[in-house]
């Protein structure tokens, strides 16, 4: 009797690399001659980025040099969060950055119901915040990879633990 074969679809940030680009985003904002004299700051704080600068135009750069450090480092955009910015102490405005971490249940349901229309012969569960697909043909999962490839859920996927 054949075994089956199974996956799973998860939606992780790597933080040691999330952090490494905030570290090399604070020293662009150091050594930049636009920010000198500036209160602009990048500090992470659990799993939310916090950004503070002078004024919106000056966020917008400092959102800017963070972006493009994150891309560097391969974290994808699609998983941060944007707040609002607000006014904070002595003339400054902050604002929040979420990373997402996990796919959430409304997700989970999309992705689900996009198995199930395609017709590839797999099972999909919900587990928790992850996925688990599974099938008795190594050639269904891997259709059912290129299709949630091509599908845009608004989240950044990754498929690991391939059996």
């Amino acid at each position: 009797m054949a075994k089956d074969s199974s996956f799973d679809i998860v939606s992780k940030v790597d933080m040691p690399e999330v952090t490494n680009a905030i570290q090399q985003a604070q020293k662009e904002l150091s050594q930049r001659f636009d920010f000198k004299n500036s209160k602009s700051s990048i500090n992470l704080e659990g799993e939310k980025i916090i950004l503070v600068s002078d004024d919106d135009f000056k966020l917008s750069n400092v959102v800017d040099i963070l972006e493009s450090k994150l891309v560097k480092r391969g974290v994808s955009l699609r998983a941060l969060e944007y707040g609002k910015s607000q006014s904070a102490a002595g003339d400054t405005v902050k604002q929040e950055v979420k990373l997402v971490q996990g796919i959430a249940q409304e997700k989970s349901k999309l992705i689900n119901k996009a198995l199930k229309d395609s017709k590839i012969k797999v099972v999909s569960s919900i587990q928790g915040e992850e996925i688990r697909i599974s099938g008795k043909n190594k050639d269904d999962l891997q259709a059912a990879i290129a299709l949630l490839r091509k599908e845009d859920f608004g989240i950044e996927l990754q498929f690991i633990n391939f059996r």
